[in-house]
Parts: structure tokens; sequence; C-alpha cells
């Protein structure tokens, strides 16, 4: 299924800044750091096993339940 790692970070992202911009921007730039960078993942992205199990160990630390 394409598009499931866009999915993720956006699910990542929403649930971590509750509609606080400020709080989502800086999740971005966790995730970015993290080599998320969510601007290079779309709908239409190839799903890579490897890391979306690397994205769910990220958000596990974050403290998001995916």
């Amino acid at each position: 299924m394409a598009g499931q790692i866009k999915h993720m970070i956006d699910a990542i992202i929403r649930q971590r800044s509750n509609g606080n911009q400020v709080l989502a921007n800086t999740t971005r730039t966790k995730l970015i750091i993290k080599g998320f960078h969510p601007d290079k993942y779309t709908a239409a992205s190839e799903d890579d096993p490897a890391r979306i199990a690397e994205l769910k160990e990220i958000a596990k630390d974050m403290g998001v339940t995916l």
C-alpha cells in the first residue's frame, strides 16, 4: 500500500501537536533530524518495511500511538 509512511508521519505530527502550530513545527523538525522529511513523502511514495519499522519506533519514543 503506497503512502503508508506519509500517513504515519502526518499522524505523528497531528497527535503530538494537538492543533498547536509551534508543536507541529517542532515535531516536523525532530522527524527531519531523524531522517524523515515530511515533504519528501507523498501518498504515492513507495513503502519500505525497514523505514516503516523505524518510524514506528520513533513514534513510540515520542509517545504516539499509530
